[in-house]
């Protein structure tokens, strides 16, 4: 096996921070916890030292704290020690590997690596190759992509599973193609893929000197998606022809591939690189060739919709569905612990993709698909829970008792739940088989048996019997034997009524809305009556339509169609003839599904739960409520999930096994004898949260004789709620009664308790607060006594105050002196002994400072400060020393005190005003009395005195002098009162007579324009030289044509170059320039030809 790579060399030094590392090698059974305790001495830092704990070389594993990873700090005041821990609950074997705890604190750095093995209890562990590439476990939004660690075991017992041969990956990479690389990192795990490749590169044998190349390609590049990569190579021979290939394929030239050659150096440049790009790539020079790989980085693809929760029967459909961020994405599905794929599991589970959207559906669920799903992508995880139960036959109307008579028709009718059901019909526990006269049918919900031309015969008990359940519906079918007796009186009309099939109780018949109602009513009487049916007071004489009466010899048949909550009410019907009349009192009721329930509200929340609270439907559909059904469904998603099977009888639920942070809505079906409401409205969203941890490090600032300053840090686990502030509660000692400091929540983490009784012990309390309620309370150890402390007065005088505190006229001057003292001390500033002058000095003084203000300094500021501090007899004193400075005033008595050879001798006595600041030098200058120009001599020359040296023979010089300090340079400076005359020594000048020469000439083209021949669309520039005085007038022309002042070209003239720009010239353009240079004297011109050509793109191919 190679050895490690060497990590880079770090920008700051190593150095011994640790004082206790973790273990360097840990064995961790599966499902224990493991801490890991580091830590660092602070006493020779500067500021809080930064703690980072990382898997492998370079995951952070702070953005994983959650229920798997925890991390935990602590500080020691009296030793100055940071105690770090990490803790691994419920090892699992994908947190197997390298581990790194690396502490950070300014220039400083220290690090320490651990080993994490994982052996399981029913096996021996074993050492695996690829343990420091796997990643480790984490919660639902987990953004690391390690699909044969991270899965979950569930409750579900695994089948046992057959042990494989290990396999040695780094052979597999040796013998593998380069376009196989990530197909095998997919496959074992492996996720730091360049690491090994980089010692892969190491094992290979050094290849032999090419004759081709000068130098090779590097042996692999990596490139963030859409950015540019370059490669580059150099070859032997400047002239010879390269071919680049991709993964054996020659490359084209195109916009996107970019093939360069520079002298030796052939380059390709790869632009808006994709994972297209991911390729072996290779520079072929005829027989020699030299290879590459490229890897394009992937951004993390994040799940932007979230996999819902199914809770479904046996035999139904599902589709669990997830968005990611970017179409094309690679997404793996995981039940429990096992990878779902196309080949091994196509006839149970279906993929579907759809631009972002991904979706695996299950056709038809068993009991054996109950469990959790996963869905993966490289920066996400997401998971549902799929629970099955056993399929319920609903029966949603009974077959009902049937009186019939001779040669009718007997129509058994009954409704169940499930339209796929199909079943047997008995009669007296024989199977009913059809025929001419029996009829048996099945359509969607309903099962009917219909028998034509009734006999006696099949009088009897008929049963329903739905194939593969334990349920069987029965009704009773009477025969009714019509007898006639021929007797020659008159009968009075009867009326009979059959108190059997629907009525509950005599004269009351219950009718399920929607269905029809048929009352055959047998009557009697001679000669044969009239029958009249009325609701209240109206009659009912149609004949047609939804309610109707319908009449036949000896019978009368009131039909209503689709029964409605309307139709309820008692009914009359009427016989009469004229022997006499008869009258009977129906009461009909509409029975039907209630309405929905109201106000569905959520009243508390838990960290996976909420309570649920509904009112009862205002109408129960006329007949009593059994219960409810719940669903749920994530906010935004359109997948409701059913809460309960069985029915549930009170109007509060508590919803369990939510995920914290998520919005869910909520609705309720009501169900009674009769079926299941339509849902509820949805609750509105609301968010499964706990309260927050207690706050951390209750301590007690400050204490008066009524006020107590207490200050907190924020809770260690706030949570998805947040947090919306604190109440700060405080109580006597003995007393149980705890009284609130602030009425509203308070949102900074330091308060002051005020109105407390002075000398009583009193206890405190920090209570975290937010909108899923209050939290643990932070309390102190002991109660604190309220009464304030006498602390002497004491001034923190600033380092830089402590010297002499300078400052130029105009600054402004802010100095803040803080102090300390109780009770609160008093401050007074004094001046050279005496209280300061408001009108000059501004003073302002708070409980810890005090602060001297001048807006614009004067030197009548400067002067020795003093600040006093008292309290009661006790005094605390600073000095503050303060001089405001300006630039001195200059020199005096600047005078030459001698001059010999070539050298001037000067003094001069300091200036009067130094600008309140020693004078730290002078600068000299002198200038020759022809010229009058200035020349510095010296500069910050500290005596008063200097000799110039190197002066002119035959000139005249003065002096100035300047003086200097820490404001700069005088304004002013101080001009010497004689002058120092350089003599000569028996030198006489003789001037020859001056003769003005005539430089007058007629001008003359000293060098003429060229013809020019150039492609059209690139500026272009014509050039001459001419001379002549006076400065001739220069004329440029084209075609003998004078130019104007035409945009297109720019005429130049420097120092007699005369210089035509044309700026991207045409066809049009082409022609003879001429140049013409006039003056008094004369005239010249030169002329040129410019030819214009259009340009010809030639492809290579």
């Amino acid at each position: 096996m190679p050895e490690p790579v060497p990590e880079e060399n770090q920008s700051t030094s190593l150095s011994g921070l640790f004082v206790e590392k973790p273990a360097e090698n840990v064995v961790a059974v599966a499902g224990s916890d493991v801490t890991f305790v580091a830590k660092v001495d602070a006493s020779t830092l500067t500021r809080k030292p930064t703690m980072k704990w990382l898997k492998g070389k370079w995951l952070d594993l702070g953005s994983k704290a959650g229920k798997h990873l925890q991390f935990k700090e602590t500080y020691d005041r009296n030793t100055k020690i940071y105690t770090y821990e990490m803790k691994i609950v419920k090892v699992v074997a994908g947190d197997a590997g390298g581990y790194r705890c690396e502490v950070t604190a300014k220039d400083k750095c220290d690090s320490s690596t651990f080993e994490i093995s994982v052996e399981a209890a029913h096996q021996e562990g074993q050492a695996d190759i690829l343990s420091a590439f796997k990643r480790a476990d984490a919660g639902e939004d987990e953004g690391d992509l390690d699909f044969s660690a991270l899965l979950k075991a569930t409750k579900k017992k695994k089948k046992p599973e057959k042990e494989e041969p290990e396999i040695d990956v780094w052979e597999l990479l040796k013998n593998a193609h380069p376009s196989e690389y990530e197909k095998i990192a997919f496959q074992y795990g492996i996720t730091d893929l360049r690491g090994m490749l980089k010692r892969l590169k190491k094992m290979k044998e050094v290849q032999k000197p090419s004759e081709a190349f000068l130098k090779r390609l590097e042996s692999c590049y990596s490139v963030e998606k859409g950015k540019k990569i370059v490669m580059s190579c150099e070859v032997l021979d400047p002239n010879v022809q390269v071919k680049w290939l991709k993964n054996g394929q020659e490359i084209k030239p195109s916009a996107k591939y970019v093939m360069e050659a520079n002298g030796n150096v052939r380059t390709l440049t790869i632009n808006k690189s994709n994972l297209s790009d991911d390729a072996a790539y290779e520079c072929v020079v005829g027989e020699d060739k030299c290879s590459t790989e490229v890897y394009v980085k992937e951004p993390p693809i994040t799940i932007t919709k979230l996999m819902d929760d199914y809770h479904v029967v046996v035999g139904e459909r599902v589709e669990f569905e997830i968005e990611v961020s970017e179409e094309g994405a690679h997404v793996m599905w995981a039940f429990e612990d096992q990878e779902i794929t196309k080949d091994k599991d196509s006839s149970k589970y279906r993929f579907k993709k759809d631009g972002k959207k991904h979706t695996l559906i299950i056709q038809e669920a068993t009991l054996d698909d109950a469990g959790m799903y996963h869905a993966w992508t490289n920066g996400g995880h997401t998971k549902g829970e799929l629970e099955v139960e056993e399929k319920e036959l609903e029966v949603l109307q009974d077959i009902a008792d049937l009186t019939v008579r001779a040669t009718d028709q007997a129509v058994f009718k009954c409704e169940v739940s499930d339209d796929k059901v199909t079943g047997k019909w008995f009669k007296d526990g024989v199977e009913v088989l059809p025929s001419e006269r029996i009829k048996m049918s099945h359509i969607g919900r309903f099962h009917r048996l219909v028998i034509d031309d009734v006999k006696p015969e099949d009088a009897g008990d008929y049963t329903f019997v739905p194939d593969g359940y334990a349920l069987s519906l029965s009704a009773k079918l009477n025969f009714l034997e019509i007898k006639i007796d021929y007797v020659p009186r008159q009968d009075p009309p009867k009326i009979h009524l059959d108190t059997t099939g629907n009525m509950v109780s005599q004269n009351t018949i219950i009718v399920v809305a929607g269905n029809k109602l048929r009352l055959d009513v047998e009557i009697t009487g001679e000669p044969a009556p009239t029958v009249v049916w009325s609701k209240g007071e109206e009659a009912v004489v149609a004949t047609e339509g939804r309610v109707r009466v319908e009449s036949r010899k000896d019978l009368s048949c009131f039909v209503i169609e689709g029964a409605e909550r309307t139709d309820e009410g008692n009914y009359t019907i009427c016989v009469t003839n004229p022997v006499g009349e008869d009258k009977a009192v129906l009461f009909i009721k509409i029975v039907d599904v209630p309405d929905p329930p109201e106000n569905v509200k959520c009243t508390g929340v838990g960290e996976d739960c909420a309570t649920i609270v509904w009112e009862p439907p205002k109408f129960d559909g006329g007949a009593p409520i059994k219960g409810y059904l719940m669903e749920r469904k994530k906010k935004g998603s359109s997948r409701w999930t059913k809460l309960n099977f069985d029915v549930y009888e009170s109007t509060t639920y508590e919803a369990k096994r939510m995920i914290e942070g998520v919005l869910y809505e909520m609705r309720v079906f009501a169900v009674n004898s009769i079926g299941l409401s339509q849902p509820s409205l949805n609750s509105k969203p609301f968010m499964p949260i706990a309260p927050t941890s207690e706050p951390t490090r209750l301590t007690v600032h400050d204490v008066t004789d009524s006020t107590c300053s207490l200050r907190w840090l924020a809770p260690e686990k706030i949570g998805a709620g947040g947090l919306d502030g604190y109440v700060i509660e405080y109580c006597k000692e003995g007393d149980t009664e705890w009284v609130a400091a602030n009425t509203d929540l308070w949102e900074k983490q330091g308060f002051v308790v005020r109105g407390l009784p002075v000398g009583e012990k009193i206890n405190f309390r920090v209570v975290a607060v937010n909108i899923a309620g209050r939290s643990p309370p932070a309390t102190l150890s002991q109660p604190v006594t309220i009464r304030e402390v006498v602390e002497h007065p004491k001034i923190r005088l600033p380092r830089e105050l402590r010297t002499k505190y300078i400052r130029r006229v105009g600054d402004k001057i802010n100095l803040t002196i803080p102090f300390q003292g109780k009770p609160h001390p008093i401050a007074t500033w004094l001046k050279d002994g005496q209280p300061v002058d408001p009108k000059m000095v501004n003073v302002r003084n708070t409980n810890v400072d005090s602060i001297l203000f001048i807006r614009s300094a004067e030197r009548e500021h400067s002067g020795t400060y003093e600040l006093v501090l008292k309290i009661e007899n006790m005094e605390d004193r600073a000095t503050i020393s303060i001089r405001v400075i300006e630039k001195p005033g200059p020199p005096v008595n600047v005078r030459v005190t001698d001059v010999w050879g070539f050298n001037a001798a000067l003094e001069w006595e300091p200036p009067k005003d130094d600008g309140n600041s020693e004078v730290t030098g002078y600068t000299i200058q002198k200038a020759d009395m022809k010229t009058k120009e200035w020349f510095t001599v010296y500069e910050h020359n500290r005596r008063t005195n200097c000799t110039v040296s190197d002066l002119i023979m035959g000139n005249e010089y003065q002096f100035r002098v300047y003086s200097e300090n820490l404001c700069g340079l005088s304004e002013e400076p101080r001009m010497s009162k004689n002058t120092a005359v350089i003599a000569k020594t028996g030198l006489e000048l003789k001037q020859a007579a001056y003769k003005e020469k005539d430089m007058a000439c007629a001008p003359k083209f000293t060098q003429p324009l060229v013809d020019r021949s150039v492609v059209a669309g690139y500026s272009t520039a014509i050039s001459c030289s001419v001379r002549g005085f006076p400065k001739p007038k220069i004329v440029w022309m084209k075609n003998r044509m004078i130019i104007g002042e035409d945009p297109k070209f720019l005429m130049q003239n420097n120092q007699g170059v005369l210089t035509l720009n044309i700026r991207k010239p045409s066809t049009f353009d082409a022609g003879k320039y001429c140049c013409m240079a006039v003056n008094d004297l004369g005239q010249d011109e030169v002329e040129c030809k410019l030819d214009v050509r259009v340009a010809i793109e030639t492809e290579n191919k």
